[in-house]
């Protein structure tokens, strides 16, 4: 059966005084008007969520999120994935009316984290590594450092080609008013950054956000009798890879990118030459490498090169992250998959404003811990 995705919706992202409830509660809202459905329409419920409560206290935000917008009896679940619980919720809401469970679903991802100290948000993030490696105070960042250093010296790739990562990202934000960050940075100014994790400095990474966005799915049938702006989920794969990231045979191989776009490409019948834009899960600078490689869009070793010479600019031949991603958009965990399908999405139905490219093919990648779990989705606008 074809899905489709017929309205969406972001918060602000940021630093902001709501907490989830509130957060979650007005991107449901407003993706409910943007799809021009009534509450009682829902027939499923899907929060993606990673850890409301280490960071609030708060659980069974799932049934009151129901509460709140008025959706009972609507079947309602969270879905934790950690990092990429908004493209495990795309891939439950998709499933949800693929499989004639559900004619009308509803997806909201939220996460509340600048109300907790840098140092304890980054505790409760850095939970999702596996124990034998978190008892010896191993972080994300540190994997992303040795990653780089790796990557750069084995590829032969100059340190300016992250940073090009970053001032691109930064450009693109300038064009989302949802943006955490609407300013764009210099090169003199990702390169002289303070040192995190060496090679990366503070640019190369992505900030920490509160945040909310949604997608709502139904027939393809049924969206033919609703609204003529729609895009179709075409493909989507997801796939584990090894939780012990050091027993990983290539560090600078992501084998679930591999593996879930392999599956999404495989489901949508195209291939990487076919897409138009992407949003990469560019939580670091490194990964949109490392996604590029894993999605097919360049050889192992040689995603720099497209950083370099300009093509994964937004007038280039395949813009990435035109949301500003991860970087500029912000990384409010259980929301940013989600947030990846809004912009995916509004790039297909044409109501992406200034950050409008040509685009009738779309990918989304959204990788959870370092490559731990990921999920591909691909749409395509509708004919």
């Amino acid at each position: 059966m074809g899905v489709a995705v017929i309205g969406a919706s972001m918060t602000k992202f940021g630093q902001r005084d709501a907490w989830i409830r509130e957060l979650l509660s007005q991107a449901g809202e407003e993706c409910l008007t943007d799809a021009g459905v009534a509450p009682d329409d829902v027939e499923h419920l899907y929060v993606s969520n990673m850890s409301s409560g280490e960071f609030e206290g708060q659980t069974g935000i799932m049934n009151l999120l129901a509460h709140d917008l008025g959706v009972l009896p609507a079947y309602s679940e969270r879905v934790d994935q950690t990092s990429s619980s908004g493209g495990a919720g795309i891939y439950e809401a998709w499933q949800s009316v693929a499989s004639g469970a559900s004619e009308m679903t509803l997806l909201v991802g939220a996460e509340k984290m600048t109300h907790k100290t840098t140092g304890q948000a980054t505790d409760i993030i850095a939970s999702i590594t596996h124990p034998d490696e978190y008892k010896h105070g191993v972080t994300l960042p540190s994997f992303a450092g040795m990653t780089a250093r790796h990557y750069l010296e084995r590829f032969d790739a100059p340190r300016e080609s992250l940073a090009r990562v970053a001032v691109k990202n930064h450009r693109n934000g300038v064009d989302n008013p949802k943006a955490q960050f609407q300013k764009e940075i210099t090169m003199e100014k990702a390169l002289e950054s303070p040192i995190i994790a060496d090679p990366l400095r503070l640019y190369d990474f992505c900030p920490i956000t509160d945040g909310s966005a949604a997608l709502m799915f139904t027939t393809e049938e049924r969206a033919k009798e609703i609204t003529d702006e729609y895009a179709v989920v075409s493909g989507i794969g997801g796939a584990t890879d090894t939780h012990v990231v050091h027993e990983r045979d290539d560090p600078t191989v992501m084998g679930g990118v591999v593996e879930s776009s392999e599956q999404a490409y495989e489901m949508a019948g195209l291939g990487p030459d076919d897409l138009d834009v992407a949003e990469l899960h560019d939580m670091f600078t490194i990964l949109e490498f490392l996604q590029l490689e894993g999605i097919g869009v360049a050889d192992q070793g040689t995603a720099w090169e497209l950083a370099m010479d300009g093509a994964t600019a937004k007038d280039g031949d395949l813009p990435i992250n035109t949301s500003g991603g991860l970087k500029s958009k912000g990384h409010p965990l259980g929301a940013s998959g989600v947030a990846q399908g809004v912009e995916i999405y509004e790039q297909l139905v044409g109501e992406a404003g200034p950050r409008q490219v040509e685009a009738d093919t779309a990918l989304a990648c959204n990788v959870g811990g370092f490559g731990n779990c990921v999920i591909t989705t691909i749409m395509e606008a509708a004919e």
